[in-house]
């Protein structure tokens, strides 16, 4: 969110021309900025493969025929996961796949509910950036940006009282805590091709898998972020 300042001509009386000031508030990227992500666009194809009585994973599949590198993270994702398989009770999988800086991200969420709020218990992420110099480094990556992710989508509210910042520190704008950390794996696919972005394409496809996961547990469709901000007891 930025502040923006300016001028706009608009008209006055008579016909006339008037320069007016104006102030307002423009919704921007925190990061990942050039992927664009939008929660309600990751998460349509969740939507579509319900609508179309189909699995989620092999719905996606199907349109990703002619993208091998989409498809072969998204499998590897799934797979890891245990997708298909039987959960827990109250317990459910979403999915989102995305690419951002020619990297190729998709990412497995486990929820559930606790007193109507979401818990995630595991992240599941399959990434091909290209050929890996270090693996470690990848895997750090990806996993602090899913934490920056859901740290966004679970808690990341800035509100304005009297044209002023409500937040001021992490007391009441918390970041994930460690207590709500979840699992996270990543697993990497093994290419030869030349080395890609890493430092944020892990960010853009949490929220829409941990919102397609509340889809498939209670059918309800979350389209504004934080999430805690949703009644869904």
């Amino acid at each position: 969110m930025r502040l923006r300042l300016g001028w706009r001509i608009k008209e006055g009386a008579f016909g006339r021309k008037e320069v007016a000031p104006f102030a307002d508030l423009a919704d921007l990227a925190k990061r990942a900025d050039l992927a664009r992500a939008d929660l309600d666009a990751l998460a349509a194809a969740g939507t579509l493969a319900h609508l179309a009585g189909q699995d989620a994973v092999q719905y996606r599949l199907a349109l990703l025929e002619k993208s091998p590198r989409y498809a072969g993270v998204l499998e590897l994702a799934a797979q890891k996961a245990g997708w298909g398989k039987p959960l827990p009770a109250g317990h459910a999988f979403g999915v989102a796949v995305h690419q951002s800086f020619d990297s190729y991200v998709a990412e497995v969420a486990e929820i559930s509910l606790e007193n109507g709020k979401i818990r995630v218990h595991n992240v599941v992420a399959a990434v091909d950036c290209g050929m890996v110099v270090n693996p470690d480094g990848v895997r750090q990556q990806i996993e602090s940006a899913i934490v920056f992710g859901l740290s966004a989508a679970l808690h990341g509210a800035i509100t304005l009282e009297n044209g002023r910042v409500v937040q001021s520190y992490f007391h009441d704008y918390p970041p994930l805590r460690f207590s709500e950390m979840p699992s996270i794996e990543v697993h990497i696919v093994p290419s030869k091709a030349a080395p890609t972005g890493i430092g944020e394409p892990g960010t853009p496809p949490i929220a829409p898998a941990v919102a397609n996961a509340v889809f498939a547990l209670t059918g309800k469709r979350l389209h504004r972020m934080p999430f805690d901000q949703e009644t869904l007891a």
